[in-house]
């Protein structure tokens, strides 16, 4: 079983940029598709962004399209989102994932494999 620890939120005002760090125990990481989801108060969670096991590939929300980086650090077990461009509507909790699947119309989570999440909060 994966163990995932993310870091990196906090309070930001609109327009600023925030990186956040999922770091991966347990599992030979580079064994693992990753992504991010996100949950908001009231609100169901959702795909946020996912990264291939060598790194090469990258998907997106629209949302996230042209604002967020993923990327992963296979010699360091750790995965990141770069996040510029916030606005006020990503605040959220933020969960990384491991070994998400994508079922040809949506990226499915490895309901086994959540971290505790990490607060974002934009300020307007």
């Amino acid at each position: 079983q994966v163990h995932l620890v993310e870091s990196g939120g906090g309070l930001v005002q609109a327009g600023g940029s925030l990186r956040l760090s999922c770091a991966a125990s347990g599992r030979t990481f580079s064994d693992l598709v990753m992504g991010w989801f996100r949950q908001a108060p009231g609100e169901e969670r959702e795909f946020v962004a996912a990264i291939n096991r060598s790194g090469d590939n990258t998907y997106y929300a629209d949302s996230a399209k042209g604002r967020f980086t993923i990327s992963r650090d296979n010699a360091k077990n750790t995965m990141y989102l770069q996040m510029n461009s916030l606005k006020p509507e990503d605040t959220a909790v933020y969960y990384c994932n491991a070994g998400l699947n994508y079922d040809g119309s949506t990226w499915i989570p490895n309901v086994a494999s959540w971290g505790q999440g990490t607060q974002v909060t934009v300020s307007s």
